[in-house]
């Protein structure tokens, strides 16, 4: 499959017009920093562009950034502007054709930006084997990648190369394409469904495994939207499948526990953040208005304590109380106080 991958964006694609399904199709909304940056692009790092969602978070700039399947180098030069002259971006792709498009464009890139020199770097390398593409552990602040670890064979090589390459308290925030349950041969062998980031899909569950596996203990989803497939042929191979672009972040932070725990915590957003004055959008379950007293899990706590987001926020509360579970994340206490037949009647989960 990677050689057919190889074919498929190196030679048989030459823009994202030429695609079959709308799953490389980024439907988030575009941030008008985001979109002016876009406007200093070279219009063919654009044309070839096959993400499927915006892996652009916020307070980039300085930052040491690791872009994992770049492609033709939207992403990493979209990023290498937000970062500033003081920061820079590694991208890595295995396809040669589309590294070509990204490289040809480096000087042009940098003075359309109005640097000195160029921040970004290009490797060619696939992403299971990041160790031997001469990275430094602990090197990145931010780690993205758009729509790509669906087509890994191993991905959750891919996510254990990507936590040691970060830097304690560094994010990776990445967009990809997930399943509502495990897909099947039929689909998953599919050259063109693999190809466009269908049949390469995990089912969200396992992702959740996978990367609590690779050291990430609480992955936050950010955003989500359903995919459809416009082609009746394929979409009739996918049957009862149902396909969904989400974009997760993962804190590399040692201390995160398995369940959100409340130690009587809050935080304080100042409102420092000039791409969100107002708001802080952490993840789906948490946005932060500014000057607003947040209770917040243990966890919440320290991914905004323990990483760039720290001078952003006041910190109200440390650990040395626990009061138990903390709901607010979505969990609940296991046990029911109720009636025990009703409980029986609920069956599991």
């Amino acid at each position: 499959m990677q050689e057919e991958v190889k074919f498929y964006y190196g030679k048989a694609l030459k823009t994202s017009a030429d695609l079959q399904t709308n799953a490389c199709c980024t439907g988030d909304t575009m941030p008008d920093h985001v979109r002016d940056a876009l406007g200093l692009l070279a219009p063919e790092v654009v044309e070839r562009y096959f993400g499927c969602g915006l892996v652009v978070p916020a307070a980039l700039e300085g930052l040491r950034v690791l872009d994992l399947g770049c492609g033709a180098g939207r992403d990493a030069y979209l990023l290498s502007y937000l970062v500033g002259d003081q920061g820079s971006v590694v991208g890595v792709d295995m396809t040669k054709e589309q590294l070509d498009v990204a490289r040809a464009h480096v000087d042009e890139q940098a003075q359309r930006f109005g640097y000195a020199a160029s921040n970004v770097t290009f490797i060619e390398g696939e992403l299971e084997r990041l160790d031997q593409l001469g990275l430094p552990a602990e090197g990145f602040d931010l780690i993205v990648s758009n729509c790509v670890i669906n087509l890994c064979p191993d991905k959750a090589r891919v996510l254990r190369q990507a936590h040691r390459l970060l830097k304690p308290g560094g994010e990776m925030y990445f967009a990809d394409v997930y399943a509502d349950r495990r897909v099947p041969p039929a689909v998953a062998e599919h050259p063109v469904l693999y190809s466009e980031c269908l049949g390469g899909a995990l089912y969200w569950n396992d992702l959740i495994r996978l990367a609590k596996d690779a050291g990430f203990a609480d992955p936050r989803l950010v955003s989500d939207s359903q995919i459809s497939i416009d082609n009746p042929e394929l979409a009739a191979l996918a049957g009862d499948l149902r396909f969904y672009s989400a974009t997760y972040r993962l804190f590399r932070l040692e201390q995160l526990e398995p369940a959100c725990e409340d130690y009587g915590q809050a935080v304080i957003y100042r409102g420092s953040l000039a791409e969100q004055p107002m708001r802080f959008l952490l993840d789906k379950q948490h946005a932060f208005g500014k000057g607003r007293v947040v209770p917040v899990c243990g966890n919440t706590f320290d991914m905004l304590y323990e990483s760039r987001f720290r001078r952003h926020f006041e910190f109200i509360g440390d650990k040395s109380t626990h009061f138990g579970i903390f709901a607010g994340c979505g969990s609940v206490m296991p046990f029911d106080a109720g009636d025990p037949a009703e409980s029986a009647a609920a069956g599991c989960c």
